[in-house]
């Protein structure tokens, strides 16, 4: 049995009566097995965070059904943990208390909660900087805070979606690979959102390219680059066939929708 199974998924919204029920995402099947990282990379619009949403069980499935170990998803749990594109620490709470917060919400014992908290401090590579607040900190550092944070509360799944965003490019890179590093220790299943096609394949074992309108699954790809990698391998002739392969089905796409652009 996957770690986590999607099963036919779709999920629908509400429209303004006048433009009737909107289809976010139709039909979408996918098997992840525990430990594993997939990226998930397509247009604006194709249902990417939705798909994020959902397994985290933020938002209904209208068809379908997500399964964890074999149990439906019917709501948040503890089994799963999300790292967002805004940083969303509090701004009034140090670095080892941003840290602690998400222990706090979820009843975490009070004796156990220092230790896990250093633990993870040490981990995202913030020792020194415990009693710093946020805004002493730069945006890669904000970031560590939040995935510390977000492994603090031993989750089975992380979903992260587009966390390096708002960094800047170098930074971007750095951050990649520093996830790559926490991932290998942790071995934590990642959902992974992106709109960058590099960062994908870099990040990866298995990159799902999504179409839109409906948000649906265009292709699995699986990227045979071993592990562990480094920023290097961007420069490889492998890696380059890769981002053309993907490139390539998101330009078919867009061909096929009449090259109209998504909102």
């Amino acid at each position: 049995m996957a770690h986590l199974q999607l099963e036919g998924v779709t999920v629908e919204y509400q429209q303004p009566a006048s433009e009737g029920v909107f289809t976010a995402l139709e039909d979408i099947s996918l098997d992840v097995e525990a430990g594993e990282f997939i990226t998930l990379v397509g247009p604006s619009g194709c249902g990417k965070s939705t798909l994020l949403l959902a397994i985290d069980g933020l938002i209904p499935v209208q068809n379908g059904k997500i399964l964890i170990n074999g149990k439906a998803v019917d709501g948040p749990g503890g089994n799963r943990a999300m790292v967002f594109q805004e940083f969303g620490l509090l701004p009034w709470r140090t670095v080892e208390e941003n840290v602690k917060f998400g222990m706090e919400l979820r009843k975490v014992p009070a004796d156990f909660i220092p230790r896990k908290t250093g633990q993870y401090i040490q981990l995202v590579g913030l020792e020194g900087f415990e009693k710093h607040y946020p805004h002493q900190l730069s945006g890669g550092m904000r970031q560590r805070v939040g995935i510390a944070r977000a492994l603090a509360v031993n989750p089975e799944i992380l979903l992260m979606d587009e966390p390096f965003g708002a960094l800047d490019a170098q930074t971007r890179e750095e951050m990649g690979a520093e996830l790559l590093r926490i991932w290998e220790t942790e071995r934590k299943t990642i959902l992974f959102v992106t709109h960058s096609i590099e960062e994908a394949i870099f990040l990866g074992q298995r990159v799902v390219v999504m179409a839109s309108s409906p948000g649906r699954i265009r292709k699995v790809i699986e990227v045979e680059i071993p592990y562990p990698r480094t920023i290097f391998v961007l420069d490889s002739p492998q890696f380059t066939s890769y981002k053309s392969a993907i490139r390539k089905l998101m330009e078919e796409e867009k061909k096929s929708r009449g090259g109209r652009r998504e909102s």
